[in-house]
């Protein structure tokens, strides 16, 4: 079988985020990949730490994370995507692996999610080839 991935997944929107592992499982075996650790964290903020832990591991070619991050009533939401995004660009660049950033948001209007559960799932795959 081709790389092996890890996923991070954000429990927040647990039922949200395990269709969207459905498909990026669907999209991985499509593209040959093989799913090794799936890692649930309680949110976006934790993610992170869980992509690090996964790219640290040998055996692991490179991670997708899957999430939504919904707009509130304040920023936090969106100053919480970009941290977290740049450091997702950080540790690609400290390891040489690949991330996949399968996070529906920062932003998003519950009316948004649905239809992004799918394509996000897809693309974060897809990104890691």
């Amino acid at each position: 079988m081709g790389k092996s991935i890890g996923i991070v997944c954000g429990s927040f929107h647990k039922t949200e985020v395990e269709q969207m592992l459905a498909f990026a499982t669907d999209e991985a075996t499509k593209l040959g990949m093989s799913i090794g650790p799936v890692v649930w964290v309680p949110g976006a903020m934790e993610v992170p730490l869980a992509i690090d832990q996964l790219l640290s591991n040998e055996k692991v070619d490179g991670a997708a994370c899957l999430g939504i991050i919904e707009k509130g009533q304040t920023q936090h939401g969106l100053a919480m995507g970009q941290a977290v995004i740049k450091t997702l660009i950080e540790l690609q660049l400290k390891y040489n692996k690949p991330v996949g950033l399968g996070i529906i948001g920062p932003g998003a209007e519950p009316r948004h999610i649905a239809p992004r559960i799918e394509p996000h799932a897809r693309a974060a795959i897809g990104a890691l080839v």
